[in-house]
């Protein structure tokens, strides 16, 4: 008998797996600060790995409100999405799971020993969309490690649970670009998450509501609009440091 064909895996089916998949643990993660799992989504057309964040074991954060990391790694997704970047994984809010709500982000198979600090300063050049995208969410996490190449090398950006705060909190290692140009095709992308206007229908910022505070979506809309005017990769603002701990 012949065999059945693999199925064709599509953005909407990987959604759609992550969202009514059955949720097999495999593994816990246990080196980093909140509750990390590796998980099988299973459906009867598709199995696919993931990553499993339930909100109930995040660690309290005196500056984020509580229990919202989950949260603001599907706002990165969504805003990824929006931008047409296609840097972060599908990602989705679960209301439930073994441990109760949280993200559950598709598995991207990699090499663990390729990251920002093993490339040369040609490769680096790759990462501008990512210090871009790290600008405008205000990622106050960015490792070295949180940027990977899957098997076709094609590049994502993971990790984003502590970002979209309305204050500045940028914090990454991607600091080559200072006082570069933005890339003209990633200012108009930017553009893209202001028109139209908030609220109104088709904003892409309206689907943040349902995942952030509005003032959080305000001071994302506004950071957008700085990049825009001012066309450059900036330096660090503030005292405070600009870089994330441990780095990789």
């Amino acid at each position: 008998m012949d065999s059945l064909p693999a199925p064709v895996i599509t953005q909407e089916s990987i959604l759609s797996t992550l969202n009514e998949g059955e949720i097999d643990l495999q593994g816990q993660f246990v080196w980093g600060s909140n509750s990390t799992f590796l998980v099988n989504v299973v459906t009867p057309d598709l199995t696919l790995p993931a990553i499993y964040k339930p909100s109930r074991g995040e660690r309290p954060l005196w500056d984020f409100p509580a229990a919202s990391l989950a949260r603001r790694e599907v706002s990165a997704y969504l805003v990824s999405q929006a931008l047409s970047w296609q840097l972060v994984p599908p990602t989705i809010f679960r209301r439930k799971g073994p441990f109760g709500k949280g993200s559950l982000q598709l598995y991207i198979p990699h090499d663990p020993n390729r990251h920002y600090f093993s490339l040369s300063d040609t490769e680096k050049e790759s990462l501008k969309e990512v210090a871009c995208f790290d600008l405008l969410i205000n990622n106050a996490d960015r490792k070295g490690s949180h940027v990977l190449w899957d098997e076709e090398g094609h590049l994502w950006a993971i990790d984003h649970g502590i970002c979209f705060h309305r204050e500045y909190k940028l914090r990454t290692v991607i600091w080559d670009f200072i006082g570069q140009p933005i890339p003209a095709e990633s200012l108009t992308s930017i553009q893209s998450l202001l028109l139209p206007a908030l609220g109104e229908p088709g904003d892409p910022n309206g689907l943040l509501h349902d995942w952030l505070l509005p003032s959080e979506v305000n001071a994302l809309r506004r950071r957008a609009i700085r990049l825009i005017e001012d066309g450059i990769f900036p330096p660090p603002l503030g005292k405070d440091r600009p870089y994330p701990y441990p780095p990789l």
